[in-house]
């Protein structure tokens, strides 16, 4: 069978040998339900508030502040819709940016139908919103703003510190959906105007379905789902695996993200070379801001390539990429946050992602780029 050269690691991430080892046992030998006074349930307490204390470190933060869910998606409802309901009291409308995350847009979606107001920013054509629209939209009845640190398709970092002390300035909360930030940039949530950030652990090599929400303290949320545990932020009963396989995830980002940054900064630089070298800068365009940018995500457009045709065609060479977001995964039509950026239609139909991460390789790199490259040059005529 062919070794598949997987490259969207920002749709999810192989799992860490060394996370899944650590995990093992708390499916059978380590079992106990940390909710229960016995020996067996009490024994998976103290490594869940160890593995708490990992992620908190990751953030710069007290475990306290960290609560557990299912994914980015729940910490996402859980930031917005509960916040809106513990705070309606005060006001009830919401600013958010139109390149969000699917779970942001369908929490706002939720909100309206209880008499919530949404202002949606746009962006540039890097992807960045325009600070000075933010505060025109600012009202005495906005309770929150939520803009994402990096976004997932095309990487663009958003000036997330000034957006914090907007917010800040005018007694508004403040929630950044991390996701992909957090693989790359190291976050300081001590120190970042911040209140509600939302991280996930599949896109940092730890196990799906578990996630968390970082909470600055004092910041009221209405729990969406009830129970004593987190807290009594969120309840039921506790991932115990997929909690023990996110702390060590996060212990292993926090030892290894800063040569983890360069290293896909290296394979995004080789591949763009071997474009040049190979079809030309005319053939092709970069999504995304040139410089505000994570090194993870290369967001490209072949020009007279669609992206199916692309997607489809790498996928039967066993390389893997993506149209955007895998949360809109079977719908490969233009995405919503490319169809913002206002470019050029032959730009915009042709737009994929790359994505870099663990396990790939300098060959790898070389054999997607120059398999892209002939790709393109079949389409357009174009041989060398």
């Amino acid at each position: 069978m062919r070794q598949q050269v997987y490259l969207d690691h920002s749709a999810t991430t192989p799992v860490h040998p060394k996370v899944f080892e650590v995990m093992s046992p708390y499916f059978v030998e380590r079992f106990g339900n940390p909710s229960s006074i016995h020996k067996t349930g009490q024994s998976v307490r103290i490594p869940i508030e160890d593995a708490r204390a990992n992620v908190a470190m990751a953030l710069h933060t007290d475990p306290s502040r960290i609560v557990f869910t299912s994914g980015g998606t729940e910490s996402d409802y859980l930031a917005i819709v509960g916040l809106a309901f513990a705070n309606k009291d005060k006001g009830n409308h919401i600013i958010v940016s139109e390149i969000e995350h699917s779970a942001v847009m369908q929490a706002t979606d939720f909100l309206k139908k209880f008499g919530f107001e949404i202002t949606y920013l746009s962006v540039d054509n890097y992807g960045k919103i325009n600070i000075e629209e933010l505060k025109s939209q600012l009202r005495e009845e906005t309770i929150l703003i939520s803009v994402m640190f990096v976004n997932n398709e095309i990487g663009t970092i958003q000036p997330i510190e000034e957006i914090g002390k907007i917010a800040r300035e005018n007694d508004i909360y403040f929630h950044t959906d991390a996701v992909q930030a957090f693989p790359i940039i190291d976050i300081d949530v001590s120190s970042l105007p911040i209140d509600l950030l939302t991280i996930s652990s599949h896109k940092i090599n730890g196990p799906k379905g578990i996630g968390a929400l970082y909470v600055r303290k004092g910041v009221k949320l209405l729990p969406l789902i009830g129970g004593s545990q987190e807290r009594s932020r969120r309840g039921g009963t506790e991932n115990v695996p997929g909690i023990i396989g996110f702390g060590e995830a996060c212990r292993i980002l926090i030892e290894n993200r800063d040569e983890k940054a360069k290293r896909l900064a290296e394979f995004k630089e080789k591949m763009i070379k071997i474009w040049k070298e190979s079809i030309g800068e005319n053939y092709f365009v970069i999504n995304g801001h040139p410089t505000d940018v994570v090194p993870s995500i290369l967001n490209v457009s072949f020009l007279g390539v669609d992206s199916h045709t692309m997607i489809m065609t790498l996928d039967m060479k066993g390389i893997a990429v993506s149209g955007g977001s895998a949360c809109a995964a079977g719908a490969l039509d233009i995405s919503r946050v490319i169809k913002a950026l206002n470019l050029p239609q032959d730009v915009t139909r042709s737009a994929i992602r790359i994505s870099f991460g663990l396990g790939n390789t300098e060959e790898q790199i070389e054999k997607a780029a120059k398999e892209i490259a002939h790709i393109v040059k079949s389409r357009m005529g174009k041989r060398k």
